[in-house]
């Protein structure tokens, strides 16, 4: 495969710390001596030189460990290439590990200047400093010389992983240097993510890149398997790719009642609008009819959307409908839950209803007894309701969040999907999933709601495929805004005009 920029054309692999060890060890044992790092080195010395072509000097920060030794070989090939590396070393020579001892003298013998300081003047660097092997957050001169890489501007590629991130989570490592993890999520001035960020993951591509603060700690992704195939059939996750998620198109001899019935129930008083988004989105993302039934009444029609057909709550016959329960229920929610939860044959859950779920054992039990009647759910939670289904915190969701979706999903026999940045859907019984779309745009009142609408929609139409149903549904309501052009919200209403145009 070689050298490629992660543009999430295709769903891929994603390995966790452990399984990457394996798999390095698997690679190691049949091959040279000091093969990988040679071809990791040479990977990143061709990437750097790619996303700064004009760079004269290059400063290549080492740490004393194997990703260390990665920064070392690298340097050598800049020197070779004629590029004035400097690099700046963390290590000795007496501790160094055996790879890493073979590219320092490769590096020295090449003529690579060794600096106690970083140069005055350089170009673009090399965060060698930890990989995915480290236990502690960089320390000492570690975070003087990660305080100038962040703060420079100029690009900086991250050899496996940002140093002192985790590869697993998508976390920064515990009693992280708050300072240095701050500068390199923060959003610079003009309101645009820093460009000039690169993170060459190795051997394998790891979750943690790609959902929590992974997307803003490693900025642009590339990937090298080092000539090292490997077998997929058991990754921690996979990361949805577009050509899997696109739908097929409509057939000609079709009608409104081959894309299935949708029935929002929510919208409590004061909160119609959550309920009308859901319902909007769920007729923009192709039901074939949509009922809302109102909590808090009041509505016999949707002036901007008059496709939509209002029912009384009590009398909204449920029969072959998919149900999307909770987007502004309020208080009023529990009431209808339990025939809700006992009767709807597809039924995506958001937000009031998975509150009202997390307090009432009653509710959890009709919850949990849906798949044993080929019943078929979708839980759409942010953190917080999440940490309230699981009894925990909203830090200990975000700390472990391929965990914290995977658990609900076997705790209650469903299709989990846990938003945020690289939403998570986990199924039962099946590795989860991540999406890459979207951005902090979606960061604002009712995109929730949309997502709920378009699940429903997506469910009314998958048959019996729920994971797929919720996968693509997250993989759409993420493009929605498009390619990062301003940062500003994309309010949830313009969110729904833009369905139909994909």
């Amino acid at each position: 495969m070689g050298l490629e920029r992660i543009s999430f054309h295709t769903t891929q692999a994603l390995h966790s710390i452990a399984a990457t060890r394996e798999i390095e060890q698997a690679a190691a044992s049949h091959l040279p001596a000091h093969t990988l790092m040679q071809r990791a080195g040479l990977s990143a010395a061709r990437l750097v030189c790619a996303i700064a072509p004009h760079a004269r000097v290059i400063w290549i920060a080492c740490g004393a460990g194997n990703n260390g030794g990665d920064g070392l070989e690298a340097a050598m090939h800049l020197r070779m290439w004629g590029r004035d590396a400097v690099v700046t070393w963390a290590g000795d020579d007496a501790n160094c590990p055996p790879d890493a001892l073979a590219s320092l003298h490769r590096a020295r013998d090449a003529g690579v200047l060794f600096a106690d300081a970083p140069p005055v003047h350089w170009d673009a660097a090399i965060d060698a400093l930890l990989g995915i092997g480290a236990s502690r957050a960089p320390e000492g001169e570690m975070v003087e010389w990660l305080a100038l890489i962040h703060e420079s501007g100029k690009p900086v590629l991250q050899v496996d992983v940002p140093s002192g991130f985790c590869a697993d989570t998508g976390q920064w490592l515990p009693d992280a240097i708050h300072s240095i993890a701050a500068r390199a999520d923060s959003m610079p001035a003009n309101g645009q993510f820093d460009s000039k960020k690169y993170t060459l993951s190795l051997l394998t591509l790891k979750p943690g890149l790609f959902t929590a603060h992974g997307r803003d700690a490693c900025g642009e992704i590339w990937f090298d398997d080092l000539g090292i195939s490997h077998a997929v059939n058991d990754p921690q996750a996979w990361l949805l790719g577009e050509r899997e998620m696109l739908a097929s198109p409509r057939m000609h001899a079709s009608h409104k009642g081959s894309y299935g019935d949708v029935a929002v129930i929510g919208g409590a008083s004061g909160m119609q609008g959550a309920a009308l988004l859901a319902a909007r989105a769920a007729l923009h993302a192709g039901a074939g009819r949509v009922f809302v039934g109102l909590l808090g009444g009041g509505m016999v029609v949707d002036p901007m959307q008059p496709e939509l057909m209002f029912r009384d709550v009590a009398s909204l016959d449920l029969a072959g409908k998919t149900v999307v329960c909770g987007c502004g229920g309020g208080e009023e929610v529990r009431r209808v839950l339990p025939r809700v939860l006992s009767s709807s044959e597809r039924l995506v859950l958001d937000a009031d209803a998975l509150n009202a779920i997390a307090t009432d054992e009653s509710l959890q039990t009709l919850l949990k007894a849906r798949a044993a009647k080929n019943l078929l759910t979708i839980l759409t939670p942010h953190p917080l309701e999440a940490a309230r289904l699981l009894g925990s915190s909203t830090a200990e969701v975000q700390a472990h969040r391929l965990f914290a979706a995977q658990t609900l999903a076997d705790r209650f026999a469903c299709t989990v999907i846990l938003k945020g940045s690289g939403s998570i859907i986990a199924s039962s019984g099946v590795a989860p999933s991540i999406n890459p779309t979207g951005d902090a745009r979606l960061a604002t009142a009712g995109t929730g709601d949309v997502l709920a609408g378009i699940c429903g929609a997506f469910l009314a139409q998958s048959g019996a495929d729920a994971l797929l149903a919720a996968q693509r549904a997250t993989w759409v309501h993420g493009a929605l805004v498009g390619e990062a052009t301003t940062s500003q919200v994309v309010p949830a209403s313009e969110l729904i005009k833009r369905i139909s145009q994909r």
